[in-house]
């Protein structure tokens, strides 16, 4: 079997989260959903668990991050081209995300962010894999 990564994220408002989100194209799995939690499916072996802050604070005592405020992790995710990168960026903003920062193109790498409704910051990234440097830096 597989590993599988289940990323946890705290929103406020786990309707207006599920809507952005399937905007994007993104599916939710059923089993995993009810009013307090969702599983967004990324891929066959990426999720993402949309928790209400109040939920996710159960499993924790630690104070969680307002991403609008700061930043805890940034989630990369690849894509198959510069335009599906784009295209991605584009449905967010359509959605109501901001951009943080301009899209970055290193030749072999091109990455472009947006922070979703409530801050969380999300990058999408193409890289050529024959254009790759031996060593990054």
């Amino acid at each position: 079997m597989a590993t599988r990564i289940f990323v946890n994220l705290a929103v406020q408002d786990l309707d207006r989260s599920v809507a952005f989100f399937t905007k994007l194209g993104y599916t939710f799995n059923p089993q995993f959903t009810n009013e307090k939690a969702t599983c967004m499916v990324i891929s066959d072996t990426i999720y993402v668990m949309l928790l209400i802050r109040t939920f996710f604070q159960t499993f924790t005592e630690k104070e969680i991050v307002d991403a609008r405020k700061a930043i805890e992790t940034s989630i990369a995710i690849s894509a198959e081209s510069k335009e599906a990168v784009n295209e991605m960026v584009d449905k967010a903003v359509a959605a109501g995300a901001t951009i943080p920062n301009p899209a970055t193109d290193y030749g072999f790498m091109y990455q472009h962010s947006f922070d979703d409704l409530d801050g969380h910051h999300w990058e999408y990234v193409w890289m050529d894999p024959n254009g790759m440097p031996e060593h990054l830096g």
